[in-house]
């Protein structure tokens, strides 16, 4: 589907060139979603290797580590050394003449010293240059580099997951590092609507930091608003209760009965009606505060029947649950399946991950794969050569 002016509905951005100099995780996702949505986006790459996260594994996938690959697509390659004052001016005109936007996770002082940071702007001041730092701009620790883990931690999120007791973790995905790459494209989505609305371009700051801050915002309100410092709590949530996973004959089940009403109906599904009239019980404060008596006597029920009984019951009864599922259950549900999420690479050699939205029941398709190291170099080289 496309709309009067010929761009098809998922692919919004067409037209827009983006230059991403970047590693790793956080730049690479945000460029990789700019091109998923249309634009062309060029990966700057150092040719001694290019991206550290290609050699991430194994897993190794056709040729780069399977991190590289789900990060990399959609995107043109140009291996270029920036400390070469050829290929950093060649880059630097390449900007000034073609690009839209500048997209960069480089360490803290490199681009400036490159003289490719936002001071690009006083010579194409409609330029949109976004900086993808760890700390953020300003402040003692502006200058020092960061990796998701470490925000993971620094950050607090590490000290509200994991179980009471025990030693903490890390949230599994890399929620840091994507969570940034999100905000740098909502950023930049913002400066393109300014741009049309004033003709002005912007320069942007994001941060790992920020991003673990931010996803912290409710255990930061709830600590500003007692002065308690919250831990981990396993798979509850704090302010709601029941709202856990809960073992049953085979296996795990996650119970979110979120209100009274959906407490009411738990209780007569699980054939113990009277709990929702146990004065105990009757509201959600009072079953925070009694929260362990009422686990023990959920967990006790849900013990004695195998998982799909259990998401059966619940669901008939309208009551929020689901198993707990591994990937390889994930990827083979019928759900994905339906909603057409993992797609092929153009070749047929790979399926990714593809965008989590859709354009009028359109999701964006993958039209390029993976970027080969250099493969597109002569885009740079050759345009900064013949241009004005």
């Amino acid at each position: 589907m496309t709309n009067n002016g010929g761009i098809a509905a998922s692919r919004p951005l067409n037209g827009l060139v983006v230059v991403e100099v970047g590693h790793s995780v956080a730049a690479p996702f945000a460029g990789q979603v700019l091109g998923d949505l249309g634009a062309k986006v060029i990966k700057i790459e150092n040719p001694k290797g290019g991206d550290d996260a290609r050699n991430w594994g194994p897993p190794f996938w056709h040729g780069a580590s399977a991190v590289f690959q789900t990060l990399n697509r959609n995107k043109y390659s140009a291996a270029l050394d920036l400390k070469n004052p050829t290929h950093s001016a060649a880059l630097r005109r390449f900007i000034i003449e073609d690009a839209d936007i500048v997209l960069q996770n480089m360490r803290p002082g490199l681009m400036a010293k490159l003289g490719l940071d936002a001071s690009l702007r006083r010579d194409k001041p409609r330029l949109i240059y976004c900086n993808v730092a760890a700390f953020g701009r300003t402040g003692p620790l502006a200058d020092k580099p960061g990796y998701d883990p470490l925000m993971q931690a620094f950050g607090g999120i590490m000290s509200i997951t994991g179980e009471p007791g025990r030693t903490p973790v890390r949230a599994g995905p890399s929620i840091v590092d994507l969570g940034t790459a999100m905000w740098a494209v909502i950023a930049i989505l913002s400066a393109l609507r300014r741009r049309d609305l004033t003709g002005e371009g912007s320069e942007i700051d994001t941060s790992l930091y920020e991003t673990a801050l931010s996803w912290m915002n409710m255990a930061a309100a709830g600590y500003l608003a007692t002065g308690n410092v919250p831990g981990p709590f396993g798979s509850e949530y704090i302010s709601l209760c029941p709202y856990r996973m809960y073992e049953a004959l085979d296996g795990q089940v996650m119970i979110a009965a979120g209100n009274d009403n959906l407490f009411r109906r738990l209780a007569v599904a699980m054939g113990h009606g009277e709990w929702a009239e146990d004065a105990r019980f009757l509201t959600n404060p009072d079953r925070v505060k009694h929260r362990d008596a009422l686990n023990a006597l959920i967990a006790d029920v849900v013990r004695t029947r195998r998982r799909a009984e259990w998401v059966a019951a619940l669901e008939a009864a309208s009551v929020p649950c689901a198993p707990l599922q591994t990937l390889d259950q994930v990827m083979a549900h019928p759900q994905t399946d339906a909603l057409g999420i993992v797609l092929p690479t153009p070749d047929g050699a790979m399926r990714l991950m593809g965008l989590p939205v859709s354009f009028n029941g359109e999701r964006p398709s993958l039209f390029r794969g993976p970027v080969v190291l250099g493969a597109d170099t002569a885009l740079v080289l050759e345009a900064a050569e013949t241009g004005p």
